[in-house]
């Protein structure tokens, strides 16, 4: 990486343990210069390794002596109001991106007992405020992404898809049908085909070949890559 800023964010689901992320996404944390933690997800930050460099929240999942600890360590403190219209979490990327993030890493955004935030981390995705900013979900069992196209000059956006040869890359329309859509070095090709939103043809397609991408012509897709562990 060069002459970008990646930022993790911590959010309050569950997180794996460093080395399982590790062994998922090998590199994952490479080159990230900042930490924000949304709430409770101050918690994973001795467990990763990571120092939090702002905390942003309303205190309902974190204990007051905690916040006052950050405080004491130097880490900037923003308490905000319980009642308020964003999620901890959105607040946290909304934190890196006026911070001066390019790309942004959110750990904790699916596991934990309520749903709904899985849900609504998902769409912080299409969050309008990151712009054209890289942003991945990211736990040890998935890399969550949005390929959003055309991009501003009105031209197919190609997003390259390196991994190990043979983890699972499921492609799911994001609310609206999916057209032009490229691959290559995966064993189930699409040569300028649509991707309906609603049926899962897109679910559990292989990786072939370590370099492999995709391109976009118009609309939102989602891109989940799984390790091949996980495959029945």
């Amino acid at each position: 990486m060069t002459g970008r800023r990646r930022t993790i964010v911590l959010a309050d689901g569950d997180v794996a343990a460093r080395s399982a992320l590790d062994i998922a996404w090998p590199g994952w944390a490479d080159g990230a210069d900042r930490v924000v933690a949304a709430d409770g997800g101050a918690r994973h930050a001795p467990e990763l390794g990571l120092t939090i460099d702002r905390w942003v929240g309303d205190g309902d999942s974190l204990p007051a002596d905690e916040i006052e600890r950050l405080r004491g360590a130097g880490t900037r403190v923003d308490l905000v109001e319980r009642d308020k219209d964003e999620s901890d979490t959105e607040l946290a990327i909304d934190a890196a991106i006026a911070d001066g993030a390019d790309e942004v890493v959110v750990l904790g955004a699916f596991g934990g007992p309520r749903l709904d935030h899985a849900i609504a981390n998902l769409s912080l995705l299409g969050h309008p405020g990151l712009g054209r900013r890289a942003i991945v979900l990211l736990d040890a069992g998935a890399r969550v992404r949005l390929v959003d196209a055309p991009d501003p000059d009105g031209r197919p956006v190609h997003v390259p898809l390196p991994g190990r040869v043979g983890d699972l890359v499921s492609l799911i329309p994001f609310g609206v049908d999916v057209e032009g859509i490229r691959t290559e070095g995966l064993r189930y090709p699409l040569s300028d085909e649509t991707l309906r939103s609603g049926p899962a043809r897109g679910l559990s397609n292989v990786r072939l070949a370590a370099d492999a991408s995709i391109s976009v012509r118009r609309g939102r897709l989602l891109v989940i890559e799984s390790p091949v562990t996980l495959s029945p």
